[in-house]
């Protein structure tokens, strides 16, 4: 009796020092057993309350690793704050505010729940270890009830749920590939992401393993819903339609001869799918039926590629490699704007209300009036990079 008791308190021991529960009844045991890379740390500096928005304040999250808060009223910067190592000079991620707190991931592996008026530390949270560190890139932090899911990448290919009270670990899945640099879904109680030539669906709460669906070419696009279905693309020229249930195939969609990589370029709106492809020598945005994968409109660019698309008041904003802005109607795809830019747009798009929209470009954040065509420089970069290729901003709203 005495042994099995000791026996008892070792494994509540080991579950509490991890703080991670098993996905099933029946886990994986690569999936539950948390060598080095695996391991997630976490520091509570205070606890998590919801913090009123300051809305004078638009986040930078600068290419140099540097996320900032700058006062367009007073063209101040308010904070800044940056990764706790030296291996942080690139943007690489998103950040995402929910209930005025910050989760900003570092490339790292380093994730921080920030204050959104002071930039105060709630807590700090590192994926892996100092020695051996993985990789969060082009990751957007996904919050629902009270859990925030991240991909990593080398060297552990895992995906996380943590605990955005303190950042501690809830649980954890061991992805097949390295490659995991697309955003994960959160959906119908379900978390789908992609690795390599594979996607998944989890269950959102324990992360069990709810289905796996194997493609002959590797997966690269960003899962999107229209509430109903999951759409994916893979890494060359044709979207799936795919059940949010079993990830059963119920449509697919081949984009035109020499047009490739949808990527992040997709979103869902009204039982349309809206995505861009690129090409040598046309790029275009599609709009396809959700429920039938049927073509309803599509638009091109002639010479050059869609870098960025997205959906603002019932229309297709984006722009291109060349530094092109332009407006589609979502409805027929007509070009309703198009203008080219003297500042080149490395960062997402903001758009602040009906006269203009921020971006930032490889030097300084830009305000982009609409009846002027005006490009202002609201904040000056000091240092420049010349290999700066990416930046992410988002208003306080």
């Amino acid at each position: 009796m005495k042994k099995k008791l000791i026996t008892l308190l070792f494994v509540f021991t080991v579950v509490n020092m991890f703080g991670q529960t098993p996905a099933s009844s029946k886990p994986n045991i690569k999936n539950t057993d948390l060598s080095l890379p695996d391991v997630v740390s976490n520091k509570l500096i205070k606890p998590v309350t919801s913090v009123p928005l300051d809305k004078a304040l638009i986040l930078i999250y600068d290419y140099d690793g540097t996320l900032f808060a700058f006062d367009l009223e007073s063209e101040t910067i308010a904070w800044s704050v940056k990764a706790t190592d030296s291996f942080t000079e690139m943007c690489a991620n998103a950040v995402m505010l929910h209930d005025g707190v910050v989760y900003v991931p570092f490339i790292n592996g380093e994730i921080f729940a920030i204050d959104n008026q002071t930039g105060d530390i709630f807590w700090k949270s590192r994926l892996g270890n100092i020695k051996d560190q993985i990789v969060l890139k082009n990751q957007i932090p996904i919050i629902n009830d009270g859990k925030l899911f991240i991909n990593t990448q080398s060297p552990n290919n895992n995906i996380y749920a943590l605990d955005t009270k303190d950042g501690s670990l809830i649980w954890k899945y061991q992805l097949d590939a390295t490659n995991n640099d697309i955003p994960v879904l959160n959906f119908d109680n379900k978390i789908f992401t992609q690795s390599a030539s594979n996607v998944y669906s989890f269950e959102a709460n324990t992360g069990k393993l709810l289905s796996q669906k194997s493609f002959e070419q590797g997966i690269s696009g960003k899962p999107v819903t229209d509430g109903e279905n999951v759409f994916i693309a893979n890494e060359k020229d044709v979207l799936f339609a795919l059940s949010r249930d079993k990830l059963d195939i119920l449509w697919q969609f081949k984009l035109d001869e020499n047009q490739h990589s949808i990527r992040e370029r997709i979103f869902c709106k009204e039982n349309k799918v809206y995505f861009a492809a690129q090409g040598p020598e046309v790029s275009s945005i599609y709009a396809v039926d959700s429920k039938t994968g049927i073509q309803i409109w599509k638009t091109d660019f002639k010479d050059d590629n869609i870098e960025y698309i997205i959906e603002e008041s019932n229309n297709v904003w984006g722009y291109t490699r060349k530094g092109k802005l332009f407006q589609l109607d979502m409805n027929n795809g007509e070009i309703a704007f198009e203008i080219k830019l003297i500042t080149k747009p490395i960062s997402n798009i903001e758009f602040a209300d009906d006269d203009f929209l921020f971006y930032y470009s490889d030097a300084a954040l830009i305000q982009f009036e609409f009846k002027t065509n005006d490009e202002t420089e609201m904040y000056l970069r000091t240092s420049i990079k010349d290999d700066a290729y990416s930046a992410y901003i988002k208003i306080i709203r």
